[in-house]
């Protein structure tokens, strides 16, 4: 049985589900702390008041969301792991060269997984550093502007505090940058994350179990609506020990027998490079949709290619657009401080939602995924 990210894609969504929970309970305790006596001539000192009660409650939800998304990713990484491991039984377990796989129970490689669990620490560490500074400087920032007695634009103190904390819950909680430059709200950010660290240990998985038996090539997939990075790597055979860079090699038969009456059966094999190296340059990226399996040599054939006519990648990553504008809108109804807001953010989600599905229909290879559209209370 081949791996792939995909394998281990439903393991982001509880951690998904955390960050949005968390994400959506800041937004409304920050709607619900500056709608307060909002029409009081004293608004602005009561505010200024109370921003350690605000504070220590936003300390107080970065905390649980740290210590139950641990907890979550560490299971995830131990589950992902055991199923690359798995999916090496199921791939070679018929075989001679597999049956020791079969016989060996099947336990996570502790340092394994704690690197991967010690990187996903290190990628998300800046999440919870910055979430209560950023909703303490929105709150500030809100607090300053509309506290006047004349507001820029005629605008009303509630009118001025909805729209900050629009443009506040469109941007997401953090606002965060990753090192590429790319902007990610909060819950996103961490999804692809945990894609990423519990895709890699499912492949970590597999490769460690085709490790303990001699196996040392595999070979990719030919997916379909591939994208440009793995677009070279498709059909390709793979070292996992290396060295990088393309070049053929003269193996044994992997199942012809040869001995003292038989001569040694070989085969040539042209060698992509190596998985680090295809990794590195962008395979298995979160979403892909590329799998990995054991090449045998004499025995595995190349993958047979997927045509997708009428859909290309650029289709699947207008639905990801589409899928993001339906979460920023969520994160706008859940920042609502009346009625008349909610009800404006809930016809932009259903605007966003009625182009999901005609995208959808019109793309006979896509498939439409309600749990990416989903964010916190705002479900």
């Amino acid at each position: 049985m081949p791996v792939s990210p995909a394998m281990a894609e439903d393991l982001a969504t509880e951690v998904r589900r955390l960050y949005d929970d968390a994400e959506a309970a800041l937004l409304e305790r920050l709607a619900a702390t500056l709608e307060a006596d909002i029409d009081s001539p004293l608004w602005a000192q009561l505010k200024a008041a109370s921003i350690g009660d605000l504070r220590q409650a936003i300390e107080r939800v970065a905390d649980a969301l740290q210590q139950d998304a641990d907890g979550a990713i560490r299971e995830a990484l131990v589950t992902a792991y055991n199923r690359g491991r798995q999916a090496a039984v199921a791939e070679l377990g018929a075989l001679d060269i597999g049956r020791g796989l079969q016989a060996r129970r099947i336990l996570p490689n502790a340092p394994a997984v704690d690197r991967l669990a010690a990187s996903m620490a290190t990628d998300t560490r800046p999440l919870y550093t910055r979430i209560t500074r950023a909703v303490v400087d929105v709150y500030r920032r809100i607090t300053g502007r509309a506290s006047g007695n004349v507001l820029l634009g005629g605008l009303t103190r509630r009118q001025a505090s909805q729209r900050a904390l629009d443009q506040f819950a469109n941007r997401g909680i953090t606002g965060f940058v990753d090192s590429a430059g790319r902007n990610w709200d909060m819950a996103s950010y961490a999804e692809m994350a945990v894609r990423s660290v519990t895709a890699r240990a499912a492949i970590e998985g597999h490769v460690d179990a085709l490790g303990e038996i001699g196996v040392g090539l595999v070979i990719v997939s030919d997916a379909p609506l591939e994208c440009p990075l793995c677009a070279p790597w498709e059909g390709e055979v793979l070292s996992l020990a290396g060295p990088d860079g393309p070049h053929t090699i003269r193996t044994q038969h992997s199942i012809q027998p040869s001995g003292l009456f038989a001569p040694t059966a070989t085969v040539a094999v042209h060698v992509a490079g190596s998985l680090t190296e295809a990794r590195a340059a962008g395979l298995f990226h979160p979403n892909c949709r590329h799998s990995l399996s054991a090449y045998l040599p004499g025995v595995t054939t190349r993958p047979p290619s997927h045509a997708t006519p009428g859909t290309t990648y650029k289709d699947t990553q207008r639905q990801r657009e589409i899928e993001r504008h339906i979460r920023r809108w969520k994160r706008t109804q859940a920042a609502a401080m009346d009625e008349d807001a909610r009800r404006k953010a809930g016809a932009k989600v259903r605007a966003w939602q009625k182009a999901a599905r005609e995208h959808v229909a019109a793309h006979d290879d896509l498939r439409r995924k309600p749990a990416r559209e989903q964010t916190g209370h705002a479900r």
